[in-house]
């Protein structure tokens, strides 16, 4: 099964506040309506010794290509990144953080199989 990091919001992963996620363009290009994906907590990056821990399991039911502005990331939006009160133009910005070059992103949408 596919296994996908949600590292940076563990939190609302467990609490199964979240139902999208923005990923960079160039990664998860196979992903598919109807595909499982694990999430856990950290995918990559591991310490020796270290295991993945596992979140829950969830099934991919949009995916598509878009822009990251406002127009795209609306408060609406940004809730379900599990961010409430979080303004789209601060999701944006710290979507673009660290990162070098953002102009689209895949938005992948799931619900919760478990």
């Amino acid at each position: 099964m596919l296994r996908m990091s949600f590292s940076m919001t563990t939190e609302q992963a467990r609490n199964k506040t979240k139902t999208v996620t923005r990923r960079d363009e160039e990664t998860w290009k196979h992903l598919r309506l109807g595909d499982r994906v694990l999430q856990v907590e950290k995918a990559q990056g591991l310490k020796k010794g270290e295991k993945q821990v596992e979140i829950h399991e969830i099934e991919i039911v949009a995916v598509r290509l878009e822009p990251l502005t406002s127009e795209f990331v609306t408060p609406e939006e940004v809730v379900k990144e599990g961010f409430p009160g979080m303004e789209p133009e601060e999701f944006i910005t710290m979507y673009k953080r660290g990162r070098k070059k953002v102009d689209r992103v895949r938005r992948i949408e799931f619900k919760y199989v478990d």
